[in-house]
């Protein structure tokens, strides 16, 4: 015998959670499936706000349950009520709403709707509550090897060229580059070659592909970027400046790339102005030529919170089109009867606890969210207020604490949640960042310190950029106390490149 405590995860609190790490659009998916498996479950339409007026009539007149009903619809009010209305200011949460009760009448008509939180400056008109999420997508670029093989069928080319054209195309990779080996491209073509007396020689797959590299985009079936751009120069009209682009390219190009322009100068014995006229030249070839073709399909990004200015004071507001609003059906609530043990029967009353679980965790996630969010902004008004480098130290811990809640709870929360201010719109995780401590034993965020090694790195003189530890002084000057290795790490972070590869020409 002995005595303990032991967590157990209700149905209800395992659904509250999986909603809350749920991103925009998983939430979407989410809210469409349960619309289809869930008979209970319906999208309120514009017009059906007074639904509730209507479903009263059909109350029944048995006192005790009429008066359950009536605090049933009245927990429904105040939850299709809109939480930001009676804020004081944009960053307050009021908690009066109350939570939906456990046990509601499921003998008579149910109308507990719930309806997404926004502020009086969200989109209400007819046309935008009824937005296609579809709007946020498009269409997906073309396919390159499509794109060649139309081009190879305007030529004339026998059928064993066929193949072999086919073969090579479906080699190279979105980028443009050829991704196999001859020996392995012509064993290929030799298993689908149509004479089997008849065998194909590595030449022929020479030729097709020098054929292939001429199509448009110029470059593609390259087997490297020294090869690649050399073939676009070829296409260019013959000069003394493009032999010495060939030339720097085909013998120098590794000392081109760690901008060693000394050595350069002395090898091609060229002077600045042609060193500057070639490095022009070659910087505009382009060095991934399927890119021109193929283009992902962008993934757009949906905010959960839009923080705004209103007369001096910054307001959170819950994006009302992540959701739609939901509500039970009333007619098919309405034939739920209480003392009936039938099948069927238990089938609606367990479909309308379902649905009633299923607001309840939709309203639960997005006060939950609003809170996070509210929280994030009153710590961070710096940054919108000044940018980056008002950014202040933040970990999950400082909301979790702030808002009695626990720290995975602020993880779920701030994982694929998106705030939109007036200086972009940023991943909630965004506000997190360490922190180095200051000369007078305060503290600076990561977050500000990147920022300011963007700032020096966009002010420094071309010709001779800035190192590392020139870098770590400025700021060890600020007051900020930093090592050299701790810049290099903020600074490939933000994939900006050693100071001997930013030198430029001036």
């Amino acid at each position: 015998m002995k005595i303990g405590q032991q967590l157990a995860m209700t149905p209800q609190l395992q659904q509250a959670i999986k909603l809350l790490q749920l991103s925009t659009l998983e939430l979407q998916t989410e809210i469409q499936q349960a619309l289809e498996t869930n008979p209970m479950l319906e999208v309120q339409e514009d017009g059906e706000e007074n639904s509730e007026k209507e479903a009263a009539k059909m109350r029944s007149d048995n006192e005790r349950e009429s008066k359950e009903q009536d605090n049933a619809k009245e927990a429904g009010d105040e939850i299709s009520a809109d939480p930001l209305d009676d804020l004081s200011s944009s960053i307050e949460v009021s908690d009066a709403t109350p939570d939906i009760p456990d046990e509601l009448p499921v003998d008579s008509a149910w109308e507990d709707i719930y309806e997404p939180a926004y502020g009086s400056g969200s989109m209400q008109s007819g046309e935008e509550n009824q937005r296609d999420f579809t709007e946020y997508t498009s269409a997906g670029g073309g396919n390159l090897q499509d794109h060649l093989l139309e081009q190879l069928r305007l030529r004339s080319l026998t059928e064993s060229d066929q193949i072999i054209a086919a073969t090579v195309v479906n080699c190279i990779d979105d980028n443009g580059y050829l991704e196999d080996e001859i020996d392995d491209i012509l064993e290929a073509v030799n298993a689908n070659y149509p004479d089997p007396e008849d065998h194909c020689e590595a030449e022929e797959i020479e030729a097709i592909l020098r054929l292939i590299q001429q199509l448009d985009p110029i470059g593609c079936g390259s087997r490297d970027t020294r090869e690649c751009m050399l073939i676009q120069l070829q296409e260019m009209d013959s000069s003394p400046h493009i032999e010495v682009c060939k030339q720097m390219i085909a013998e120098h190009l590794q000392m081109l790339a760690s901008r060693d322009f000394a050595k350069i100068k002395r090898q091609l014995k060229i002077n600045d102005a042609q060193l500057q006229q070639s490095i022009q030249t070659i910087q505009s070839l382009t060095p991934r030529p399927g890119s021109q073709i193929v283009s992902n399909k962008p993934q757009y990004i949906v905010p959960d919170v839009f923080v705004k200015k209103v007369k001096g004071v910054w307001r959170v507001e819950l994006n009302p089109d992540i959701a739609p609003r939901l509500a039970v059906n009333s007619m098919y609530a309405g034939l739920v009867k209480r003392a009936d043990k039938s099948d069927d029967n238990n089938y609606m009353r367990n479909q309308l606890q379902e649905a009633r679980w299923f607001i309840k965790s939709l309203q639960s996630r997005n006060e939950t969210l609003l809170r996070v969010g509210t929280a994030i902004v009153e710590r961070q008004r710096g940054f919108l207020e000044y940018g980056d480098e008002a950014m202040r130290p933040l970990v999950l811990r400082d909301i979790a604490e702030h808002l009695e809640l626990h720290e995975s709870t602020i993880s779920r929360v701030t994982t694929q949640k998106y705030i939109h201010t007036p200086r972009g719109i940023f991943e909630f995780k965004y506000f997190f960042s360490s922190h180095v401590s200051t000369s007078d034993g305060g503290e600076c965020s990561a977050t500000a310190i990147r920022a300011m090694i963007r700032k020096f790195i966009a002010k420094e003189d071309p010709g001779k950029p800035l190192s590392d530890s020139k870098i770590a002084s400025t700021l060890v000057s600020s007051g900020i106390q930093v090592a050299r290795r701790t810049v290099a790490k903020y600074r490939e972070s933000m994939s900006i490149p050693p100071s001997n590869e930013r030198k430029r020409l001036t």
